[in-house]
C-alpha cells in the first residue's frame, strides 16, 4: 500500500478489520480482476472492486449505453447514452479511484479472443445476460484454471456462485456446466429484456459478486463453492443449494484451446430451424395481415404490454401453447412476443407439431420493434 495519507485514509476502514489487515489490502492491490459485462451486474461489481482497491481491473463490453439501462446501471447517466459502456465505465471508475489500473475492452467476447483476454487475469466476474456467453466464459475459465464468480438475475430473483475454484486439496470446485449440463434452448428461459427485472436486484447480486471476489482474493471467509445462493428481493429469503460434480459435465468442456476456438456457442444454445428459418420482418408481417387465413398469436404472458392495435390476435402464453395447438386451424400462423426470442421457440414447437402442413412465422424483433416501426400505431 502506498505510504501516503490519502491512500491510507481511502482503505482505512477495511484495513482495520483484523481478518483483513494491510496484508489483505496488499493482495487486492496486486490482484487482476476481469469483469465481463458492464451492465446491471457488472456496474455494482466494478464500483465496489474499484473502491476496495483491486489494483488491476479489466472491463469487457461491446454495448453502448441506452436509456433502458439507467434504472439498474447507475454507473452511467443520461449524458452517456449512445457511448460505449466499457469506456464510460473506465472513466467513472478512474474518478472513483485514480490509484488503480483499468483496462477497457470495447469488444464482443468471442472464442477467438476470450482465452487471450482472460489469461491475463486472476479472477473473472461474469456479468453477462445470455447463456451462450456464459458457457463460453465458463469453458475458457476451466481451460485456463481461472476462478469464475457467477451471477444472474431475472424479475425478482438472483443467483450467485463461485465456479472452478482451486480448493486446498488441489481439486477444483464445480463449474457452470455442473449446474446446467444441458444448455436451455433459445426462448426457454427469459432474459431481463423479456421477463423484466427490479432495478435494485442486479445491484444486490452484483455487490454479492464483488464480495465473493474480495473474499477469493484475500482468502477471507467461506466462498460459495459447490453450491449456489438464490436471493428473492420480494421476500428477502435466501437459500443455498449444493451442486454435485458429474463426469458428464466435465466431458462437455472443450479439451483444448483449439477445440474451444472451434466451438459455436450460439448454436449450442439456439433452436434448430428448418431451411430458411421462421423469422419475418415488419414489412412481410404487414403484408400477411391482409390475408384472411392468417392466425396471429401473442405468446407473451397476460400481464405484458404494450398491446398492439390494428390487427386481431389471440393471447396464448408460450407455456400454454402446446396444450392449445389442437385449436389452431389456419394454414398460416404468425407468432410474436416482446423481442422475438420466445416467438422463435413457439415457431419451432409449431413446426414440430404441424411440419410443412402449415406456414409458421415469427415476428423478427418482436412487437416492440414493430410498434417502433409504425409511428401511427396506438399502444
Amino acid at each position: 500500500m502506498k505510504n501516503d495519507n490519502t491512500s491510507y485514509e481511502r482503505y482505512q476502514r477495511q484495513v482495520i478489520l483484523k481478518e483483513f489487515g494491510e496484508a489483505g489490502q496488499q493482495k487486492l492491490l496486486k490482484a487482476k480482476a476481469l469483469v465481463i459485462g458492464a451492465g446491471g451486474l457488472g456496474c455494482p461489481a466494478l464500483q465496489y472492486l474499484a473502491a476496495a482497491g483491486v489494483g488491476n481491473i479489466g472491463i469487457v463490453d461491446d454495448d453502448v449505453v441506452s436509456i433502458t439501462n439507467l434504472h439498474r446501471q447507475p454507473l452511467y447517466n443520461t449524458m452517456d447514452i449512445g457511448f460505449a459502456k466499457a469506456g464510460k465505465a473506465k472513466h467513472a471508475l478512474a474518478r472513483l479511484n485514480p490509484e488503480i489500473n483499468i483496462t477497457a475492452y470495447p469488444d464482443r467476447l468471442t472464442t477467438s479472443n476470450a482465452l487471450d483476454i482472460i489469461e491475463a487475469y486472476d479472477v473473472v466476474i461474469d456479468g453477462t445476460d445470455n447463456f451462450a456467453t456464459r458457457y463460453m466464459i465458463n469453458d475458457a475459465c476451466v481451460l485456463l484454471n481461472k476462478p469464475l464468480v457467477y451471477g444472474a438475475v431475472s424479475q425478482f430473483e438472483g443467483q450467485v456462485a463461485v465456479f472452478h475454484h482451486r480448493m486446498p486439496t488441489g481439486e477444483y470446485s464445480v463449474n457452470y456446466r455442473h449446474l446446467f449440463p444441458n444448455p436451455p434452448k433459445q426462448g426457454e428461459v427469459l432474459s431481463c429484456a423479456e421477463a423484466g427485472v427490479l432495478g435494485v436486484l442486479p445491484g444486490i447480486i452484483g455487490t454479492m459478486q464483488a464480495n465473493e471476489t474480495i473474499k477469493l482474493i484475500t482468502g477471507m471467509g467461506e466462498l460459495l463453492i459447490n453450491s449456489i445462493l438464490t436471493y428473492n428481493a420480494l421476500t428477502n429469503h435466501t437459500y443455498e443449494i449444493g451442486i454435485p460434480a458429474t463426469t458428464e459435465a466435465e466431458s462437455m468442456v472443450p479439451a483444448s484451446a483449439a477445440a474451444f476456438k472451434q466451438m459455436d456457442y450460439q448454436l449450442l444454445c439456439s433452436s434448430v430451424q428448418p431451411d430458411g428459418g421462421f423469422e419475418i420482418d415488419a414489412i412481410h408481417f404487414d403484408t400477411l395481415l391482409n390475408k384472411e387465413a392468417v392466425e396471429i398469436i401473442d405468446v407473451r404472458e397476460t400481464h405484458e404490454w404494450p398491446l398492439p392495435t390494428g390487427f386481431n390476435y389471440k393471447r396464448i402464453s408460450l407455456m400454454q401453447l402446446k396444450e392449445a395447438m389442437p385449436a389452431i386451424k389456419s394454414n398460416t400462423v404468425i407468432v410474436f412476443c416482446q423481442s422475438g426470442k420466445r416467438s422463435l421457440q413457439a415457431a419451432q414447437w409449431l413446426f414440430d407439431e404441424f411440419g410443412e402442413s402449415k406456414k409458421i412465422y415469427s415476428l423478427q424483433g418482436g412487437i416492440i420493434q414493430w410498434i417502433n416501426n409504425h409511428s401511427t400505431a396506438q399502444v
